[in-house]
């Protein structure tokens, strides 16, 4: 089947590629939901899972970090390439599983609940939260955690929009990005059932210019 300009799986396969060869493991000294090191809160947002489940983890660094702690983690990616890296490098950590799928099919599929449910500028930006949110509550445990991140939404944007990048050969490829400002977010998530929601856009530090919105959301206990 040919490749098509709008190929979710082939966009992250070139997401961060190894250039010269099989690259090392990084070195994950924390739990981050931002772009920038050392800024913003940590795994605490998750309370104290013993079970929990990244949709869109790509390189699995939280994961990996997660699962050393004791957690039992399942990683979730939608590219084979990203998927094929993580379990090279995190093969040793135990209580991490790596599947491949798209967030959620894997939901509609999977049998299992767990005390958390985030997603760091991963899959919950790329899926219609229509369709996402009330899957992720079927797999929560009662008083479970939603946690996601993503990059500050601009004022002018709001809703389904495209995301740009380099596909083979330099052309041009998109993915569909869902654009809310906190206030939706948070919306949208007590629409379908979450409490205790919150949801801010943390600034960036110093004068960097990208901001992070992280929302936090629970299932009623």
């Amino acid at each position: 089947m040919p490749r098509t300009p709008h190929d979710s799986v082939l966009f992250w396969d070139r997401y961060k590629p190894d250039r010269d060869g099989p690259s090392p493991p990084p070195d994950v000294a924390a739990f981050e939901w931002t772009q920038y090191e050392g800024h913003g809160p940590g795994a605490e947002l998750l309370g104290r899972p013993r079970t929990a489940l990244e949709l869109g983890a790509a390189e699995c660094r939280e994961a990996s970090w997660l699962a050393r702690r004791g957690v039992r983690v399942t990683a979730l990616d939608l590219s084979p390439v990203q998927v094929e890296r993580a379990r090279r490098w995190w093969k040793d950590v135990p209580g991490l599983t790596i599947e491949e799928g798209e967030a959620c099919s894997f939901l509609r599929a999977d049998d299992q609940t767990y005390d958390a449910v985030y997603s760091i500028w991963g899959a919950v930006w790329f899926t219609d939260p229509e369709e996402l949110f009330p899957l992720v509550a079927e797999r929560l445990s009662p008083g479970g955690v939603f946690a996601f991140s993503h990059g500050e939404t601009p004022r002018h944007l709001n809703g389904r929009r495209p995301m740009y990048g380099k596909g083979p050969e330099g052309r041009e490829m998109t993915v569909d990005r869902w654009c809310h400002h906190p206030g939706t977010w948070a919306d949208l998530a007590r629409e379908h059932g979450f409490r205790d929601v919150r949801a801010r856009c943390l600034p960036a530090p110093t004068d960097q210019a990208l901001g992070t919105i992280i929302v936090e959301a629970r299932l009623p206990a």
